[in-house]
């Protein structure tokens, strides 16, 4: 496993563990998830996994109850990271909620506490005062943002009159949006990008095509699912299952290795067992040369797929069709 170059009170992998799915039946696992998302979380604490990332509205806390236990003794050792989902983040709120977070994950102290989205009507000086006073008591270490620009990154920053140390943002080779400025920016100020869905949920594994697309509701409505943008992706899943045979890898493993190729950034794969955490902490291993990134990076600037408006009509038919896709 490698670590981010920072200053921090406990080490950053460069691959953390996305728990979205613990608890959650959006993804198709329920409460009786637990006993393997305890199993997966332990066999990341061995590999070198140090960030382990949840929120209050996974599984409505059940997120938070199952990494807390899974945790245990190891709780004090690693970076347990949590969000508060900002309905009315005023300061006082956004302690309460702390506290309840903290309960849920049986910890004394949050290790980083993020704001979940930016809320359009209340102004970060509110929300960072709650911020501000969770780490004076103690009860949490670093402050993060999640779905922030550049610029509102910086304001919640200045609110808060300390460093907010990252953004959880959607990163992936196919949104590839957080390269333009908030990567500079993280290496310039000494800060971290998180990449939410840095497998594009499962888009970039190389295990669907338009013949065999996904189920389960998350991915079905996601656009880039759509049959027309499964075909439109075969040149780029085709890269990277050549850059990964060279490497003795997996598309999903390149794909996070093209990530983590940047200073800075730390990936959050989610995982359903314990292969695949195992498979994704290795990507940290892997080293790309310059030629390989360059290739990776031309495939998925060429890669255009449906989405927004456009894509609505193709969803809702994919939606309401048929067995047979009619």
């Amino acid at each position: 496993m490698r670590f981010i170059a920072l200053d921090t009170p406990k080490p950053l992998s460069t691959i953390g563990l996305g728990t979205w799915q613990f608890g959650s039946r959006e993804w198709g696992y329920g409460p009786d998830f637990a006993q393997r998302a305890a199993q997966i979380v332990r066999r990341a604490v061995e590999l070198g996994v140090t960030v382990f990332d949840t929120a209050e509205i996974y599984g409505f806390g059940r997120s938070e109850r199952i990494l807390g236990a899974a945790l245990g003794d190891d709780r004090a050792k690693v970076v347990v990271a949590s969000k508060i989902f900002p309905v009315l983040p005023v300061a006082a709120v956004v302690q309460q909620r702390a506290v309840a977070s903290a309960a849920r994950l049986g910890v004394t102290s949050i290790d980083l506490y993020q704001v979940h989205q930016p809320n359009p009507l209340v102004a970060d000086h509110t929300t960072m005062r709650g911020m501000r006073a969770l780490q004076d008591v103690g009860l949490v270490g670093e402050v993060g943002v999640s779905n922030y620009g550049l610029r509102r990154w910086q304001v919640a920053e200045a609110a808060l009159g300390r460093r907010v140390l990252s953004n959880q943002v959607r990163y992936s080779m196919l949104d590839r949006a957080p390269e333009q400025d908030l990567l500079p920016y993280a290496r310039q100020a000494g800060r971290v990008v998180i990449a939410y869905s840095p497998l594009a949920q499962g888009f970039l594994s190389g295990r669907y095509d338009a013949k065999n697309p996904p189920s389960g509701a998350v991915r079905r409505a996601n656009p880039y699912f759509l049959p027309e943008n499964l075909e439109r992706g075969a040149v780029l899943i085709d890269t990277l299952r050549q850059v990964a045979d060279a490497h003795d890898a997996t598309p999903s493993q390149i794909a996070l290795a093209y990530l983590l190729h940047h200073p800075n950034v730390l990936a959050i794969p989610g995982a359903s067992g314990v292969e695949q955490m195992e498979r994704n902490a290795a990507a940290a291993d892997i080293d790309l040369a310059d030629d390989e990134y360059a290739a990776l990076a031309e495939a998925a600037k060429r890669f255009r797929p449906v989405t927004g408006l456009a894509a609505m009509p193709r969803m809702l038919r994919t939606r309401f069709a048929g067995p047979t896709g009619k």
